[in-house]
């Protein structure tokens, strides 16, 4: 099946930027859409960004746009998620997903496949 594995979490200050980068492989022609998802301490998961493979459309949830970008490689093996001005409450870990490109693009159960997660901690 395929896998998922995110990289480029860290910690850094308000303000500050990191890019998220995850690599996919095994089947990797079945996916159709990337999304990213975070889960800050004791909440629930949210959307973050999805991008189609075909197309490259983008979408973002309402408190991330204008900050963060999604974008895909040429061979669309591996996605990036640039998170720029981050704040404290962008603190969550972050993951990586992929699946079919139908259903609400920000919607976890629309997602298959799922990386292990990496750690963002905005500090102010």
């Amino acid at each position: 099946q395929v896998q998922l594995v995110e990289s480029g979490g860290g910690s850094v200050q308000a303000g500050g930027s990191l890019r998220l980068s995850c690599a996919a492989s095994r089947y990797t022609y079945s996916i159709k859409r990337y999304g990213w998802f975070r889960q800050p301490p004791g909440k629930e998961r949210e959307g973050v960004a999805a991008i189609f493979t075909s197309g490259g459309s983008t979408y973002y949830a309402d408190s991330v746009k204008g900050r963060f970008t999604v974008s895909q490689a040429n061979a669309k093996n591996t996605v990036y998620l640039q998170m720029n001005s981050l704040k404290p409450e962008d603190t969550a870990m972050y993951y990586c997903a992929a699946g079919p490109e139908y259903g609400y693009s920000l919607r976890s159960q629309n997602y298959n496949y799922w990386g292990q997660g990496t750690q963002v901690t905005v500090s102010s």
